[in-house]
């Protein structure tokens, strides 16, 4: 099914434009009905898994603000989930960050944190540019938008996903909504919005109301990708044609099942996708944070490192807060499996 979108660029920020009611992705209609969340709900409280959250305190390397806004080279800090912070070209670029608690609509309830971030909202820095893929909690969190609002200039967005961003506190002219294959350039850093299958929701009525995606970040000396979330399609290979070969993939690994395998991938196609991008090293997110499918929490790192090596892969694991230099990736380390 082809997504049904507007043409528009970067710099039209004209408020006569049409957004679709609804967005969609370009092979396959994903839905999902009372039944499927019935299923999802009994497999929840019927599989068995040995270790749903882990048994012992994770490595977590602390973070300074002077760290960060010091650092001369290229480099990026898994901070988390699919929180990264990244230095390119001297600017700090921010994804998808989630510092709370819970990834949930409230802190009481909720897929709660393995691990503290290795660095706290206040300590943060000036931060250049933030980059949000969708906007599910684990992805798009409020408190933490809130709270960066004043320290950011800039937050690169799909559409209708600054409408949030806007009734959050943040400022329009640090908005800037980017459709499928747009690109914007800020301090000589380019940003593409490109696609993903996926889809958007924060509640019962607001169903594929935003876009989803995946970003690609083109610095003076490097070249990154950012899945976002996605199922595995055709779409990685375009992108890899359009905008490949990349320094580092970070590829969505975690939080699979055979129940939603249309919208998040396997290991397996995780590989597939970096490979399929024309990744030179492969780094997998979406894991180790939060418990947000049945398999055990430590499964996707192992596995992704498994089939990266029967693949000849390249990837790197750092633990969270680790500094990865993107000229020199780190060897790789299981400390999931301490």
């Amino acid at each position: 099914m082809t997504t049904s979108l507007i043409s528009c660029t970067s710099s039209d920020k004209s408020s006569s434009k049409q957004y679709p009611e609804k967005f969609a992705n370009t092979e396959l209609e994903y839905k999902s009905g009372f039944g499927d969340l019935m299923k999802i709900a009994k497999a929840y409280f019927t599989t068995e898994r040995l270790n749903p959250t882990p048994t012992f305190e994770l490595p977590v390397h602390a973070i300074t603000t002077d760290q960060l806004r010091d650092e001369q080279q290229d480099v990026l800090y898994r901070l988390g989930h699919s929180t990264i912070a990244m230095k390119l070209d001297q600017q700090l670029i921010l994804t998808d960050p989630v510092f709370s608690d819970r990834a949930s609509p409230v802190q009481w309830a909720g897929p709660k944190r393995f691990h503290q971030p290795p660095i706290s909202l206040d300590d943060l820095p000036h931060i250049d540019v933030v980059l949000i893929s969708h906007d599910h909690y684990d992805h798009l969190d409020k408190t933490s938008i809130k709270t960066l609002a004043d320290k950011v200039d800039l937050f690169l967005v799909p559409l209708k996903v600054g409408q949030l961003l806007k009734a959050w506190g943040v400022e329009q002219q640090k908005i800037i909504e980017l459709n499928w294959w747009e690109s914007h350039i800020h301090n000589d850093v380019q940003y593409v919005l490109t696609p993903t299958q996926h889809f958007s929701g924060r509640g019962l009525t607001d169903r594929d109301g935003t876009l989803w995606g995946s970003w690609v970040i083109n610095g003076q000396q490097h070249k990154v990708f950012f899945s976002g979330d996605s199922g595995y399609f055709a779409g990685f290979k375009e992108i890899g044609e359009k905008y490949g070969p990349f320094d580092l993939t970070m590829i969505e690994t975690g939080a699979y099942n055979t129940l939603w395998s249309d919208i998040h991938m396997f290991p397996e196609q995780s590989v597939q996708a970096h490979i399929d991008l024309k990744g030179k090293v492969m780094m997998p997110i979406h894991n180790s944070t939060f418990d947000l499918a049945m398999h055990d929490w430590n499964e996707p790192m192992q596995q992704a490192l498994e089939i990266s090596q029967q693949k000849g892969v390249s990837m790197v694991s750092p633990e969270i807060g680790q500094r990865v230099e993107l000229s020199e990736p780190l060897p790789i380390k299981p400390w999931w499996n301490l």
